[in-house]
């Protein structure tokens, strides 16, 4: 059983392509790990299928009180009345949203672009990708310095993303260098529903 602390300090990422059973149901056995929040990221749907998405999850995340936080398609997160946003970075720099959302995470790869984007009013980061990983094959890794010069340059969360695993000796590493805590997308989608 893995320390609940990994879990709490940790946002959930989907991708329901991950998933080796429906999607509704791992959305159930993750949030039964009590996650910091849960992500619905499944920019490759056009609105309507995201909006329908949205109404499934949102209650499953409710019932377990988890915060959900809707990715890309603002003006859905709008219309069902939700306060939260995880924006890309050119989104963000094209919109003002500070006055939409209470919660508005978007994603950087820079330092630079962490300080922008907390100009620009995010009130939290992602920042990766830390490790390697499978959704950024041939891409060396930025490390954990380059993880912690980011949570050094901004007062907000920072939340390190890219290879991250839900292990004790990953999440440790990542703590150490000042964040909030990591982004899970792999290690969630694909989570044996017999360790709940």
């Amino acid at each position: 059983m893995k320390s609940k602390e990994i879990y709490q300090n940790t946002i959930a990422v989907t991708n329901r392509h991950l998933c080796k059973r429906p999607f509704l149901e791992q959305i159930k056995s993750v949030c039964r790990l009590t996650p910091r929040a849960l992500v619905l990221r499944e920019k490759d749907l056009e609105i309507e299928e995201y909006e329908k998405l949205a109404r499934q999850v949102l209650p499953i995340c409710e019932s377990y009180d988890i915060p959900c936080i809707l990715h890309l398609f603002s003006k859905t997160a709008e219309k069902l009345h939700m306060d939260k946003i995880h924006l890309p970075l050119w989104n963000l720099q094209e919109e003002g949203w500070s006055n939409a959302f209470t919660v508005i995470g978007t994603s950087v790869h820079s330092v630079q672009e962490a300080k922008g984007a907390e100009k620009l009013g995010a009130t939290y980061l992602m920042t990766g990708h830390v490790f390697s990983t499978d959704c950024k094959p041939g891409l060396p890794p930025r490390g954990l310095t380059f993880l912690e010069e980011v949570c050094e340059a901004v007062k907000i969360p920072v939340y390190a993303i890219g290879g991250m695993e839900l292990t004790e000796s990953c999440y440790r590493q990542v703590m150490e260098t000042g964040a909030a805590g990591m982004c899970v997308m792999s290690g969630f989608m694909k989570i044996n529903p017999n360790i709940e």
